[in-house]
């Protein structure tokens, strides 16, 4: 009797099960992100405008303080804009 069908057959799962682990190690690293205040142009904010708006994409200034717009954890302050730097809370 051939072992031959059944070594072949074995190495057909072994290989499968190899590529099937190397897929999911493949998945990108989840970023941790933070509110970046004063760095979102019009209209690209992620959230709180102020009083007025219903939220996201709704600030009307570019680098309006009291909209932010989320970055990268630990980038905010290191952000320049014409008006300053981002800030990791609301600017007046």
């Amino acid at each position: 009797m051939s072992r031959t069908p059944a070594f072949a057959l074995a190495a057909v799962f072994a290989l499968s099960a190899g590529a099937a682990m190397a897929q999911s190690d493949m998945k990108p690293a989840k970023v941790e992100m933070e509110k970046c205040y004063g760095v979102a142009k019009a209209g690209h904010n992620d959230c709180k405008a102020g009083a007025g708006t219903s939220c996201a994409g709704t600030s009307k200034a570019d680098y309006q303080g009291n909209s932010w717009k989320n970055v990268p954890k630990g980038t905010c302050t290191s952000i320049k804009t014409p008006t300053g730097m981002g800030s990791l809370t609301p600017k007046a």
